[in-house]
């Protein structure tokens, strides 16, 4: 597989370490609910490690927790609670958003409250080589001392200079110069060696994901937006510290627009993750994040989440149509090579920078060709069973799965389908009809065959 490298401006081959790719995604402030934009990167990185997986690869997932930080204390003193309240009250909605948007949990999600001691630990060894220092504010990071500052973002220090946000601190030897632990007497604070406070930002990634995935892994991922300085700092202070190469593979996702404008508090403009999976549900959210590649911008449209809710009701279909497939015989060497063509075209667009735009394509037709199929009462059991692992696999890889009826829920659909196929052929067609609405009451969607009717559980969010 090769990814698009944000270090080296290439697409770069991803080298496994013994058959295992660690990759750490720098996760969420938690001060507020998730958005679509948030979830953008968060399928996009799922997907990635998800195909990985298919191939036989293990993969270690870290994504963590920004659970200190000037906008949760904020929040806190807003609403007379404490930061930890906060961050605990939004970590546990991430959880739940993003198990509603059927993301795999991380194999660690760490908290940077959890990891002050690995912090101070790392700032310690950066002061004794004189990469930091003290001021009266805290504890600095020597930019000029690094000399691959810059690299990531590909900007020289000067013009970084020019164009950084940087917080106003007359003791800093530079303006450049990024915090590595602030002074505070504002509650949360910890003690360290300097003196009573809370760690940057910057830090605390470079600490967690040195912990859990050693000092060189395979991937560094998250939005494009943390390129400068997030991403740069990181680089800057983990380098520093371990004297090797820090993450080999930089990958960014682009930005989720609102109808061609940036997502923002002051234009009320941000669609929150529960939003969106009330009106257009998983699956529809997932093929929408996934239309494009995964670099570029993605403006959130109704013709857009139409048009990846019609994708995901042919792909229910197609799946629903495989599974009650019935008969022998029909197409089968056909199925199997469209099938195996198919998965191969959607692998070849995946190892060529995860293309999951071109993956679906090649994946849609695969799944119109088995729909023709089934429309024309042309599909078997024989050729169904040719078509299934493909379309399972593929699905698993997106992250899309069926909605499923409960046992006794089964037994009440189906009863309902026999009763309604009884009546039909008794040429009661207005109570056949009548039994079809309750069913469209469930969710459940009828597909007429000669002599069966297939039905499907439907995912229907509001729209």
């Amino acid at each position: 597989m090769k990814l698009y490298n944000t270090l080296t401006r290439t697409v770069d081959d991803l080298v496994p370490h013994d058959g295992t790719v660690r990759m750490y995604v720098c996760g969420v402030t938690v001060y507020d609910s998730s958005h679509i934009g948030h979830a953008r990167t968060v399928i996009v990185f799922d997907v990635l490690r998800r195909y990985l997986m298919s191939k036989g690869l293990k993969v270690k997932f870290v994504q963590n927790f920004t659970d200190v930080d000037d906008k949760i204390i904020n929040r806190a003193k807003a609403e007379g609670k404490s930061a930890e309240e906060i961050s605990r009250r939004y970590i546990d909605a991430y959880f739940h958003d993003f198990a509603g948007l059927n993301v795999l949990a991380a194999d660690v999600h760490p908290k940077a409250t959890e990891h002050i001691d690995d912090m101070i630990g790392l700032i310690k060894k950066l002061v004794d080589d004189g990469y930091a220092y003290l001021t009266l504010n805290g504890v600095y990071f020597r930019v000029k001392k690094f000399p691959g500052y810059g690299k990531l973002s590909r900007k020289p220090v000067e013009e970084l200079e020019a164009g950084a946000r940087i917080e106003v601190d007359k003791s800093k030897d530079d303006p450049m110069d990024f915090a590595l632990w602030k002074f505070s007497s504002e509650q949360p604070t910890w003690d360290s060696p300097w003196g009573k406070g809370r760690p940057g930002w910057h830090i605390e990634c470079s600490a967690m994901s040195l912990k859990y995935l050693g000092s060189t892994f395979e991937i560094h991922g998250g939005g494009h937006d943390l390129v400068f300085p997030h991403h740069e700092n990181e680089i800057a202070q983990s380098e520093a510290y371990t004297g090797e190469q820090f993450a080999k593979i930089w990958m960014h996702s682009g930005m989720v627009t609102i109808n061609s404008e940036k997502m923002s508090k002051s234009l009320g403009n941000i669609v929150s993750i529960e939003k969106a999976l009330e009106k257009w549900g998983m699956n529809t959210l997932r093929l929408y994040c996934l239309s494009a590649h995964y670099a570029k911008p993605l403006d959130y449209t109704d013709d857009l989440l139409k048009e990846s809710a019609q994708r995901w009701r042919q792909i229910e279909t197609c799946a629903y149509e495989l599974r009650a497939a019935a008969g022998a015989g029909g197409e089968v060497d056909a199925v199997k090579k469209l099938a195996d063509e198919s998965e191969s075209a959607f692998n070849a667009a995946m190892d060529n920078d995860m293309n999951t735009s071109l993956a679906l394509t090649a994946f849609m037709q695969f799944v119109t060709k088995m729909n023709q199929y089934a429309a024309a009462d042309r599909l078997s059991a024989d050729m169904a069973r040719q078509a299934l692992p493909a379309l399972e696999r593929i699905m698993d890889v997106l992250g899309l799965k069926t909605m499923e009826a409960g046992e006794q829920e089964k037994k009440e659909i189906e009863e309902m389908v026999v009763l309604r196929n009884k009546i039909r052929a008794e040429k009661k067609f207005k109570e056949a009809d009548e039994v079809r609405k309750k069913l469209l009451a469930l969710s459940v969607e009828l597909m007429d065959h000669k002599g069966r009717t297939v039905w499907k559980k439907a995912e229907r969010p509001e729209q």
